[in-house]
Order: C-alpha cells, then structure tokens, then sequence
C-alpha cells in the first residue's frame, strides 16, 4: 500500500495530506496571511507525527506545480522536492485545476466543472471537467489562462448546469449569472484546492508510473511572471 505525502501552496491557503492507499490518514489546511514558508513544514511536521509516521515512512512526495501564484508554486515545488531529495523519493505533479476537481470525484452529479483560479489582469486560469451521474471526471479541455470573455465563449455551447470551483468561481458566477440560469458556485468544503485533492490525483498517477525525480519536478507557469513581461514591455517600447 503506497504512502504519499501531499501539498499545496498554489494559492493563499496552505495544506497538506498524507494518503495511503484509498484512505486519508491526515488532512491539515489553513487560510492565513502568514507565508507558506512558514506555515508548511510545520504543518507536515505535525501530520506526520500525529500518525506515528517519519518520512521514511512516505513512498512518493506530490505537489500542485501549475497554475497558481508564481512565489507559492514555487514555495510548494522547492519544499518537495527538499523533502525528496535525501532518499531520492519519486515525486508527482498535479494540476491545481484538477486536483480542485477531483473534490467532487464519487458525487453523482451530471454536470460541468469549470475551475478557476484569479489569475489578475482581468484574466483566470481554468480548465473545464465534466461530472457524470457515476461520479466519474473526465476533463475536457487543457489548462490555460484566458479572459472572462475568452471563457464565455468556451462555455458557450454547454447546456448542462455549470459549477464553478475555485478562488475565481465568484468572480465568474457573477460574470455569468445575468446569462444563464444554470451556473453556481461549489459549496464552501469542496471550492478551494487542497491537498487532498492532490494526494488523491497523485494516486491514480503513482499507480501508472506517472512520477518524476526530485530534479526533474519544476514549477509550471501558463503565463510569464509579471516582472518578466513588464520586463519585455519596456524592451519593446525601447
């Protein structure tokens, strides 16, 4: 029974889980202002205590990489990767966007998850899932960073009733709501990321040999870092 020890950091909440097999051993999330930095290794530190556990203990470190905030990606990534290095541990990266899906794996629900984070500049990163009445999730569309308008018009043509799930499911419920009739927002427990939802991701890809090397875990980014295309627009004006 493989162990994984989880994380995410992609946004203001902080969390982590330890998964064994299909059971959840610990679950810790927390929505502070303090930095990842500080809140995430002791957090790690408690779960793993309050199960008896050591890292020795953990098969395989997983880890949002992508999307999400540029500086709690990489607090996240660098931390697992850290956790990983000594023992070589394979480590395992999943989609902010759908582990915030996976949340509603098992529900019979049949309709269409649009996740969503607020990625500023009048822009969201989503990707879209579909939700059948078996509980099943299938995902339909990649990842990316597009606008409100862009995502209207990926929307368009779905008649089934829409849930939006994320840190930019009010932003879009309210884009949305004067329009149709079908949209919603998750229920609190199930809107925001968390790292159960990654542990449960990485699972499924430990078991197909989805894994990487603590070398080869990078953060992922769908769009530059603002510094760099402030960087590149001023080189342009030039």
């Amino acid at each position: 029974m493989p162990t994984i020890l989880a994380v995410d950091t992609s946004a203001t909440p902080v969390s982590c889980a330890i998964q064994r097999d299909d059971r959840l051993l610990a679950s810790y999330y927390a929505h502070t202002r303090s930095t990842h930095s500080q809140t995430l290794m002791p957090m790690i530190e408690h779960a793993l205590k309050m199960n008896n556990m050591t890292m020795n203990d953990i098969d395989a470190l997983a880890v949002n990489s992508c999307p999400g905030s540029f500086t709690g990606v990489r607090i996240g990534v660098s931390a697992v990767k850290g956790l990983a290095f000594a023992d070589n541990k394979p480590c395992i990266e999943v989609s902010t966007l759908e582990s915030m899906a996976e949340g509603f794996r098992g529900l019979p629900l049949d309709a269409v998850l649009c996740c969503v984070m607020d990625a500023r500049c009048n822009q969201v990163y989503s990707a879209v899932f579909s939700c059948d009445r078996s509980g099943d999730i299938t995902r339909l569309s990649e990842d990316e960073a597009i606008t409100l308008d862009e995502l209207k018009e990926r929307l368009n043509g779905i008649e089934k009733r829409i849930i939006f799930v994320g840190d930019g499911a009010e932003i879009c419920y309210n884009a949305f709501k004067d329009a149709r009739a079908n949209v919603s927002q998750a229920p609190l427990p199930l809107r925001y990321q968390s790292a159960t939802g990654v542990a449960s991701t990485a699972m499924r890809k430990l078991q197909m040999g989805n894994t990487l090397t603590n070398k080869e875990l990078l953060p992922g980014y769908l769009r530059l870092p603002q510094a760099e295309r402030e960087l590149r627009s001023r080189l342009g004006k030039e």
